[in-house]
């Protein structure tokens, strides 16, 4: 145990290096990383297992932190422990710096995750907790791991802590132990003014173990820890109640504490030079480590060292003991596609690509042992319950299965599933309604950025969901979700693949495209209807270029006709009108512009040539299929929302017919 005097020390020094690098850059949030640096100082010091030589290692604790704009906190903490240079920390918030204004993922640099938007980043720590209860399920020891989160009264107050406190609670995840920053300060205001809730009892009544200290007393701080660290039955929450700006100091010397004008800008002047001083740091040469705080994680690093050694010992050991399990836990963390008998997979013709989803759901449920599926609520419905009927869902005490039922909470369950995903040595997949994806979008945003591979499932994709009407009938979300298709990340590639297959076959195609996608989201669009499937002959395996020609092409068509999803049935109903007046139809199935876009010019030009005649059909808003036609084409979509009625008087009304087909491509002609 360290003593109070060195530890205060040791937060000092974080106060004086965050307060410092938002200083230099002059943007940043300064207060609470000053107020939450006596945390994250025990837990990196005393508490938090990783091996400093393998920052992948599987079997390390994890550190979420919600509040993005704390940056400055962990990044100084970690330069404590050798992952960041003083060199990197002044270069907080500049163009190519490792310390941008919040966190971006990087393993590497102990930076577990990507935070910024609000109550995500505790939202992960719960997904981690999961991956790793499941993981222990099934290796034992050698995946035994506590995974820490930190959120701030901003976090606790976005809607989606309920799904998170509520789930983490249910499943009586004992390996989750939370902070809660409470310093009673907000951006712009105090936080009395906006909510009175009693956030111990709100996390009581979810089965959440709650204890309240002192967050700026390292001795408390560590009993709490402990205490939570003992607890077999619950996630814990730490309620520690911090102090705004620790330290801060006025112009004139007074207290700049608990001032909501600490928390979003910079000290300035005289209050940093004040406040420098008041924390035992040299305004003129603030970037600095202490000596003694050098020595306190320097001898941490000692005891890391012994304590993931004797963990190496032990897993060796029971890797010489369980060769078969090795390996797979060897395979699971390799990051490399899941190996599946794709071919052995038999579709039904003639139902909807929701049901075919289904039968690959069953086949994957069987052969890719590190999957897991949730559903928020739907699984009947959405058909992840064709994995759901070959295991079972996640209990407290038993997550020997492989399915969580998240209940009524979209944005909750994709941010667990990527939590899953970040945590690492898991398959994470989503499913519900393609409407319902309006909820999911800040979580598709960021499993985008950080690279993550979930699988998101929506079904239920057009206004042919019929007598639900216009609330449950998706219009605008396709267009919504294609745009992260058309939008490249870090590295250069489509930031998600998004797949709407056209009939059952296609699906089985569209899901070995996410199975063996691992380095970006993927997006299955799905119908609730049945489809006629396409014509005998097609090569369906063409599909993994984005568009291609499906069978029954005629040579030098007139007129190309274009689609996605059950639309592409109703073109080929169409062109059979066509064709009994003698026009030449070629009909492309488009399921992802986005993988379409990255083939060869040569191929793009084969299927859909420059200056061809092309007639568009989508379910969705004509902009759907706009970058395909082209400006010398014609795309009918919906412009406006849906109506309640069965799905077939809505193909009549709104014109999805093989007759309207021949009608708009005749006039178009």
């Amino acid at each position: 145990m360290n003593d109070s005097k060195l530890m205060n020390r040791a937060a000092d020094n974080i106060r004086i290096l965050a307060a410092s690098m938002v200083e230099k850059a002059n943007s940043g949030h300064p207060g609470g990383a000053m107020g939450g640096a006596d945390f994250v100082n025990v837990l990196f010091s005393e508490f938090l297992v990783y091996d400093p030589q393998n920052p992948r290692w599987e079997g390390r604790d994890r550190f979420f932190l919600d509040p993005g704009h704390m940056s400055p906190m962990l990044y100084s903490v970690l330069a404590f422990t050798g992952k960041y240079t003083l060199d990197e920390l002044k270069q907080f918030r500049q163009w190519g710096s490792p310390t941008p204004g919040h966190p971006e993922v990087n393993v590497d640099r102990g930076v577990e995750n990507t935070s910024g938007p609000l109550g995500q980043g505790h939202t992960y720590a719960v997904g981690a907790a999961i991956a790793a209860k499941f993981l222990k399920a099934r290796f034992g020891e050698v995946m035994n791991q506590t995974i820490y989160a930190y959120i701030s009264d901003g976090g606790i107050q976005e809607e989606i802590s309920q799904g998170a406190g509520r789930i983490a609670g249910t499943l009586g995840l004992d390996n989750l132990i939370m902070f809660y920053d409470s310093n009673d300060v907000q951006l712009s205001t105090n936080t009395e003014d906006v909510t009175t809730e009693n956030v111990a009892m709100k996390y009581e009544a979810w089965d959440w173990k709650v204890i309240t200290i002192n967050g700026n007393d390292p001795d408390e701080i560590r009993k709490a820890l402990t205490e939570a660290k003992a607890e077999k039955n619950r996630p814990t929450l730490i309620i520690g109640k911090t102090t705004m700006g620790k330290g801060a100091r006025r112009a004139d010397g007074s207290s700049y504490e608990a001032d909501c004008a600490t928390h979003g800008a910079p000290l300035g002047g005289d209050a940093y030079v004040n406040t420098i001083k008041n924390l035992g740091g040299n305004p003129e040469n603030p970037f600095t480590i202490f000596p003694e705080v050098a020595e306190l994680y320097a001898k941490r690093a000692e005891e890391l060292k012994k304590i993931v050694a004797d963990k190496y010992a032990a897993k060796a050991e029971w890797a010489k003991a369980n060769p078969e399990k090795a390996a797979k836990l060897a395979e699971f963390f390799s990051g490399k596609a899941p190996k599946v008998n794709w071919d052995a997979i038999e579709q039904k013709a003639g139902g909807a690509t929701r049901a075919g989803s289904a039968t690959v759901l069953g086949a994957l449920a069987t052969q890719v042992e590190n999957m897991i599926v949730s559903s928020a609520d739907l699984s009947n419905s959405d058909k992840t319950d064709g994995f759901l009927k070959k295991t079972h869902a996640f209990k407290k005490g038993d997550f020997s299965g492989a399915f969580l039922q998240a209940g009524v909470s979209e944005l909750s369950m994709a941010c667990i599933c990527i939590g899953m995903s970040l945590h690492g040595g898991i398959i994470a997949a989503c499913g519900t309604f393609f409407v319902f994806s309006d909820y999911m979008k800040p979580a598709l945003r960021m499993a985008a950025l950080m690279e993550q591979p979930v699988k998101f499932i929506w079904t239920h994709d057009a206004f042919r969901v019929g007598e639900d009407g216009p609330t449950h009938e998706p219009v605008e979300q396709e267009a919504q979700v294609r745009l992260l298709e058309k939008l490249k990340n870090h590295k250069g590639h489509n930031s998600m693949l998004v797949l709407r297959p056209a009939d059952v076959e296609e699906t089985t195609i569209a899901w070995k495209l996410a199975m063996e996608n691992m380095s970006t989201p993927t997006a299955l669009i799905l119908s609730r209807q049945n489809i006629v499937n396409l014509p005998a002959g097609t090569d369906y395996s063409q599909a993994a270029k984005g568009a291609y020609i499906i069978a029954d092409a005629d040579e030098n068509p007139d007129v190309i006709l274009v689609a996605s999803g059950s639309e592409v049935s109703t073109l080929v109903a169409g062109a059979e009108l066509l064709r009994k007046e003698g026009v030449k139809v070629r009909i492309v199935s488009a399921p992802s512009e986005g993988l379409f876009r990255n083939q060869s010019k040569e191929y793009q030009e084969s299927i859909l040539p420059a200056g061809a005649k092309i007639f568009g059909l989508t379910a969705g808003l004509p902009v759907n299929l706009e970058g395909l036609v082209g400006s010398n084409g014609k795309v009918f979509g919906l412009e406006s929302f849906g109506f309640s009625a069965p799905y077939k008087v809505l193909d009549e009304k709104l014109g999805f017919t093989a007759e309207n087909v021949y009608n708009q491509v005749k006039a178009m002609l």
